[in-house]
């Protein structure tokens, strides 16, 4: 599949993942036990993921950046540092989208780094719903599954101006209602796409159901 040259990734990881005990972006990929090393982890199969659907990957870290940095290179992405995380995920959310726009692209695909990577056929998918989204003047594209929102989503300019704009004690979920009607939602066959992963007793759950 061509590349969407507009589109650029964008994946936060500046979270302390302080319920799993250690960062979730190292989580061996596929799931294994925590204390088995693997070629992969959430982070790295997040980057290549993005990679085959993007020009461009940029990756949202902060006090972990050291840990990340290795893996952010090694796969072909670009750090970008959020100086306070501790403001919260939104703080990362808008530093990350403002270095797309100064990076001259108009549009994000973003996901959270401690989601297991969605089916190559669910971005396209979204990407296809999104080319139709624009042309009925919608600004966003937000997967489902079950009946749950999830990610990755896609910004168009619009979405990502909106964001920029809300207050730092804003969140996601306000700006998504705030502009629920500029918003379309696309059924996915996929339940990646609306499961996050926060503590070990969640991973392990996960390894037993990728098993």
């Amino acid at each position: 599949m061509a590349r969407t040259a507009a589109f650029c990734g964008l994946i936060l990881a500046a979270g302390e993942s302080s319920r799993m005990g250690r960062d979730k972006a190292l989580l061996p990929w596929p799931p294994q036990p925590i204390s088995t090393a693997a070629a992969d982890t959430f982070l790295s199969a997040a980057i290549r993921l993005f990679l085959d659907h993007v020009d461009e990957v940029l990756v949202v870290a902060g006090k972990n950046q050291a840990a990340l940095a290795p893996i952010i290179y090694a796969n072909g992405a670009a750090l970008v540092i959020n100086p306070d995380p501790a403001r919260g995920q939104f703080s990362s959310l808008q530093v990350g989208l403002q270095e797309v726009l100064n990076r001259g692209r108009d549009a994000a695909m973003v996901t959270l780094v401690d989601r297991p990577p969605v089916r190559p056929d669910t971005i396209e998918k979204l990407q296809t719903a999104f080319d139709g989204a624009t042309a009925k003047r919608k600004w966003a594209v937000i997967p489902e599954y079950g009946g749950k929102h999830g990610h990755p989503i896609l910004l168009g300019r619009e979405m990502l101006t909106a964001f920029l704009s809300a207050p730092e004690t804003s969140n996601a979920r306000d700006i998504e209602h705030a502009n629920q009607s500029a918003i379309e939602y696309i059924e996915v066959d996929d339940p990646w796409v609306a499961l996050n992963i926060d503590t070990p007793e969640q991973y392990a759950a996960l390894s037993v159901n990728v098993g």
